[in-house]
């Protein structure tokens, strides 16, 4: 994935992981984030439950670095058994 970025870094960058709203599951998130950006501020984390409360959408945004950062924050993100969506 890596190649010509349109991002300037270091730059805010905005995710949004989207999983069933289980327990741990913003607390797991939280950490796998954090391994990749360790200056995130966990209390920042916004979290929205669906309408039926069966899944949560949190938005992480983190202070990125660099592209290889996060590509390898979003490939962890996304491979983690307890996400259904990254954007």
């Amino acid at each position: 994935m890596s190649g010509p970025t349109l991002l300037e870094f270091p730059c805010d960058f905005p995710l949004k992981i989207m999983g069933a709203n289980d327990a741990g599951f913003a607390q797991t998130i939280a950490a796998v984030v954090v391994k990749h950006a360790p200056d995130f501020d966990t209390a920042s984390m916004e979290m929205r439950p669906s309408k039926a409360g069966n899944y949560l959408s949190l938005t992480c945004t983190v202070r990125a670095v660099s592209q290889q950062q996060l590509d390898s924050l979003y490939r962890e993100l996304t491979a983690h058994p307890m996400v259904k969506v990254v954007l």
